[in-house]
């Protein structure tokens, strides 16, 4: 039985019936290679960076964000504060690099630069990416409408990467960029509809929000001290630039879309409209889940009304999860306000706001990874021609292919504990030595193919040191004593400082 009202439910069908329908409505328009993957370079700078805004406020950001200040405080918000830095860097190095190559791919220049296999590394780690990316957002909105709905997760799972599929397929890149704009109304919305509900919900007014939430560290950005080995502002700040640089730089999802843009001018200030709307939006995320402790905190038996539901779900499936910490009940919290503290109709509202931060990401995904699929495996499989109904059918079928293993990693992931943390892991773990190899070949122009196989060799036995690196015992010497969110760092300036370092014994020699 759905514990939704029924004023919600409508709600929230229209509304994914509505972007299905839009986004299906390109379908003329992407009927050919150029329209399903680049629109035909012909969108306007504005819609191009909302829809990397989009891409950027996925379910983790709707989620994840709010569950994090809830447990902790707001140190992830200083990943928002390193995106400035990564667009001036992309705007006025990467746009006019990759819209001048005029190729679709990301990683056709890396075959020019260093040769196949380097191409090939890079596709495989893009790839397993929006695998990663994928998952986590089907499974992170999975919680969420479980929690408001009764669904079973695996249901949610099926019918929300199946309904974005249907109509990615049919509407290309063009529906990808226009849904996007859509959903990143309503997204912000949304979050500013929960931001007055809980001031209105406080029964010592806004002021009292403020109050316990300070009282309880909520608003800190963590430490300062220069310490690698504990998540530090330092390590989330050269976290951030990493996977920033890599999103801006070298990810297909982002790269791609750069040629969608009507100019190197438009394209430019679509990375800077994202960069600027996506930091104080971020922000007002991280405010819910402060906010959200302060409005539990406030009324001890709502938090003891929702510890107790939570543990009688998990009786019901068998399930060993207890609810004994503020960390615990950090992914509920957000669902259980959405559903029973909202009035009918605004929490369909941020319902559908929640599912539009899923489809805006996953689309995304799922278009770039069939270009790639196209692109780097077939085109650069067969080495020959390929007309455009042959290409059409493979960028069909590489679309439900990724869909469909995209929604059995969400699957799989089902039971992880942390969201936010997840993501980060796995987006670190696949993006740093592609970072690497791009940043060798963009900064070192006499790096050659030696040099570079060799770094990224290295670079890849580092990350996975890293990440397998916290099973070790405490106590043994072979653990890495950095913070997970190293893992992009370490890996990226391992490839980058081998590869200029062979670069000159090379030479000297």
């Amino acid at each position: 039985m759905s514990r939704l009202p029924t004023l919600d439910l409508v709600v929230l069908v229209l509304y994914t019936a509505g972007v299905v329908a839009l986004g299906s409505g390109f379908f003329r328009r992407s009927r050919t290679p150029l329209g399903f993957t680049a629109a035909g370079g012909a969108l306007p700078g504005w819609a191009v960076g909302l829809s990397l805004f989009g891409t950027y406020l996925s379910s983790n950001t709707f989620l994840g964000v709010p569950g994090r200040a809830y447990a902790s405080n707001w140190n992830a918000f200083v990943f928002s504060l390193s995106l400035p830095l990564a667009a001036w860097v992309a705007a006025k190095y990467f746009v006019p690099f990759y819209r001048a190559t005029g190729e679709i791919s990301a990683y056709t220049h890396l075959e020019r630069r260093f040769g196949r296999w380097a191409r090939v590394y890079a596709m495989v780690c893009y790839l397993l990416t929006q695998l990663a990316r994928m998952g986590s957002i089907l499974f992170g909105v999975a919680i969420a409408l479980a929690a408001l709905t009764g669904w079973p997760m695996e249901i949610i799972v099926i019918a929300t990467g199946t309904l974005v599929t249907l109509y990615t397929l049919l509407g290309g890149i063009e529906a990808v960029i226009w849904t996007d704009v859509a959903q990143s109304v309503i997204l912000s919305a949304g979050a500013l509809i929960v931001v007055g509900m809980l001031f209105l919900g406080m029964p010592g007014g806004p002021g009292e929000l403020f109050q316990i939430a300070a009282e309880a560290d909520k608003f800190s950005l963590g430490s300062y001290a220069p310490d690698l080995t504990v998540s530090t502002i330092w390590v989330v700040l050269l976290y951030g630039i990493f996977i920033n640089l890599n999103n801006l730089g070298i990810d297909q999802s982002f790269v791609q879309r750069y040629h969608t843009a009507r100019s190197d001018r438009q394209a430019a200030r679509s990375v800077w409209l994202a960069a600027c709307l996506y930091i104080p939006i971020s922000l007002v995320f991280f405010f819910i889940g402060s906010g959200l402790f302060a409005y539990y905190e406030a009324q001890p038996a709502l938090k003891s009304t929702l510890e107790a539901r939570i543990a009688r779900q998990a009786a019901s499936t068998s399930s060993s999860e207890t609810v004994s910490s503020t960390e615990e009940l950090a992914d509920h919290v957000f669902p259980d306000f959405i559903a029973r503290r909202l009035p009918p109709g605004l929490a369909g509202l941020v319902i559908a706001a929640l599912l539009a931060a899923a489809m805006s990401s996953i689309d995304t995904s799922l278009n770039s990874s069939a270009t790639v699929i196209l692109s780097d495996l077939y085109r650069g499989w067969l080495r020959r021609p390929v007309g455009d109904a042959e290409a059409m059918r493979v960028l069909y079928l590489g679309t439900v292919a990724m869909g469909a293993l995209g929604i059995g990693t969400a699957l799989a992931m089902i039971g992880v504990k942390s969201l936010l943390d997840a993501w980060w892991t796995l987006s670190g773990v696949f993006a740093g030595g592609v970072l690497g190899l791009f940043l060798l070949g963009f900064i070192s122009r006499r790096a050659d193919r030696p040099a570079a196989a060799t770094a990224v060799v290295i670079g890849v036995l580092v990350i996975f040191w890293m990440t397998l690196s916290p099973r070790l015992p405490a106590d043994s010497p072979w653990r890495s004593p950095l913070h997970t969110n190293m893992i992009i760092v370490a890996g990226t300036l391992a490839i980058f400082l081998v590869g200029v370092l062979l670069t000159k014994l090379r030479a000297r020699a």
